[in-house]
């Protein structure tokens, strides 16, 4: 099944479902924190990679991404 594309709200929605400051999900991601809020707010799409490294580090904490008419997130429950 292919990964839904993710876009800077999702990846604010989804440290606010965890409780994480950029800072946390940049140690997490192992990723800039000045990168994550120039994705969040639309300034920066993010590589592949560093997208990758921001989902991956968010669903290792319970978070779900999903797709459709509209992207969201939520816990895995």
């Amino acid at each position: 099944m292919a990964k839904t594309q993710l876009t800077g709200r999702q990846i604010r929605a989804a440290r606010g479902l965890v409780g994480w400051t950029v800072r946390t999900l940049a140690e997490k991601a192992k990723i800039h924190a000045n990168t994550i809020t120039n994705i969040e707010t639309g300034r920066y799409r993010g590589t592949d990679e560093t997208l990758a490294a921001l989902r991956a580090a968010c669903e290792k904490a319970g978070v779900e991404f999903t797709n459709g008419k509209r992207p969201g997130v939520r816990l895995k429950g």
